[in-house]
């Protein structure tokens, strides 16, 4: 298509957001009123997957995927040597634009994005006090603290870009937001909506997760709050979690109003998409270093000129299917050594599904693997295996492995496990001649919180804890960077 027909894009990325944290999705107890109006005016993945992780910092390799439109095992997170779209996108005449979290290298999101405002080039922080730059000519500057909330300071740019945008060529903005991660400090009127009415447990909620699966204790986002679970802690927490999605859901409002104001949402794709999940109390665990659906499931959501308004599909898709997906919506020609799939042919009638089966392997702890109806996980490290019927048992309650009844079940999906190792170059073992103890004995151990969580936060889950020499001596080097500019 000529360049000045090529549509605009707009792409909102949250961090850490569950597939159940939708309202119009079937979660009552959550409200998403601008992202239900996204999901009215456009075509949902219900069944969209991050494809597991090398780190237990999964945002890192998820947004390296999504960039690079490749899987972990065949790209690598500072994204070095890879075209990644944006730039691909301003190779070819868009004007690219970020304002938010970038995790992989600063040389990548230089060579992706001419424009920036508020950037982060960081994993988290305080959403009150975010370190940020701008990209101008080339380079960063500006380092500065932001003055306000993440989620308002990351609007406030996307906003400022779309209102005062007057350029020819057509342009690609991302915005990627640090919320609903923890800290879970949402602005206190968002968090007191929900403390009023708590919200449910989930239905998969344990006190404790009943095995060692490499990451279940220690870990610093299952560090978030004390073991065993209480029942009170984690549905004060998903109230702290739920004040955050909807304090977000209000910017992402804000965003979309800006568009239609500069008129020219007729022509711009949006896209809503997410770089992993969260436990939050599902099987006993709090974090995302896990390949159960609640971390691994993410909502994903295109919306404008030509994409069907108000539908979905259950195919089974990848957050990497997102690059050969823009290619196709913008008339750019994709890249031959892209993994992902174009999604296009799914709302355009032309096919059900991309992909029959999909592989999420998490460092050398974990493998999924999972089809229409059945989730193989495998755990190597304890010679531990968990089959779930995900058609009668979605919430991943009922462990089949054991089953004699089901032993064929096992047999065809670690086959299906070992075919994607080997088309993947993956060389994890299935098992190990000694494996650890399967056993998992949290009593004793101490939870310290790390430097970013706010005062209020160490009080009430921590009893007051401070922080560690090693964090006071980061904050200080982190200080000698930005300067203290809050």
């Amino acid at each position: 298509m000529p360049k000045n027909e090529r549509p605009n894009i707009l792409f909102l990325f949250a961090e850490d957001m569950r597939a159940d944290t939708i309202s119009s999705y079937g979660n009552s107890h959550i409200r998403t009123p601008h992202l239900d109006g996204l999901v009215a005016r456009g075509f949902s993945f219900r069944q969209n997957y991050c494809a597991g992780s090398n780190s237990g910092a999964v945002c890192v390799p998820s947004r390296a995927m999504l960039m690079s439109g490749k899987y972990w095992m065949h790209t690598n997170n500072e994204l070095d040597g890879e075209l990644i779209f944006p730039e691909l996108f301003r190779q070819n005449g868009y004007t690219t634009f970020i304002t938010g979290k970038w995790h992989n290298q600063k040389a990548s999101a230089l060579r992706g994005f001419e424009r920036g405002k508020a950037l982060f080039l960081g994993g988290m922080s305080d959403h009150t006090r975010v370190p940020i730059q701008d990209i101008c000519n080339g380079e960063c500057s500006s380092h500065r603290y932001g003055e306000k909330f993440s989620s308002e300071l990351f609007a406030d740019a996307a906003v400022e870009f779309l209102t005062t945008y007057d350029d020819d060529q057509p342009f690609l903005a991302y915005a990627a937001f640090t919320a609903p991660h923890d800290p879970r400090q949402p602005p206190e009127l968002y968090c007191q909506e929900y403390y009023d009415n708590l919200p449910p447990l989930p239905p998969n909620f344990l006190h404790q997760h009943p095995f060692n699966n490499g990451q279940a204790l220690g870990v610093r986002d299952e560090d978030l709050g004390s073991y065993p679970r209480t029942e009170e802690m984690i549905r004060h927490q998903l109230a702290e979690y739920y004040g955050m999605v909807t304090h977000l859901d209000e910017q992402i409002g804000r965003i979309l109003q800006s568009l239609e104001q500069s008129g020219r949402a007729s022509n711009t794709i949006i896209i809503f998409g997410v770089d992993h999940g969260l436990a939050m109390g599902s099987h006993g665990l709090l974090g995302k270093q896990n390949v159960y659906e609640h971390s691994m499931r993410v909502p994903l959501i295109f919306a404008g000129p030509e994409i069907p308004e108000c539908e979905s599909t259950h195919a089974l898709t990848y957050v990497l299917d997102v690059y050969p997906t823009l290619c196709a919506l913008s008339g750019i020609d994709e890249p031959s050594h892209l993994e992902g799939h174009n999604l296009c042919s799914i709302w355009e009638g032309e096919e059900q599904k991309v992909r029959d089966t999909v592989f999420l392997p998490y460092m050398g702890l974990q493998r999924a693997v999972r089809n229409e109806r059945w989730k193989l996980i495998c755990y190597p490290q304890i010679n531990h295996h968990q089959l779930f019927d995900l058609e009668n048992d979605p919430n991943e309650i009922n462990n089949l492995a054991e089953d004699p009844a089901f032993a064929g079940v096992v047999e065809s999906m670690l086959l299906l496990m070992k075919e994607y190792q080997e088309k993947l170059g993956d060389e994890q073992p299935l098992s190990v001649l000694n494996p650890k103890p399967k056993e998992l004995e949290p009593g004793g151990h101490i939870c310290v919180p790390d430097r970013y969580q706010p005062e209020w936060i160490r009080d009430k889950y921590f009893g007051g804890a401070g922080f560690s020499e090693k964090d006071i001596q980061m904050i200080a080097e982190e200080e000698k960077v930005y300067g203290n500019w809050a």
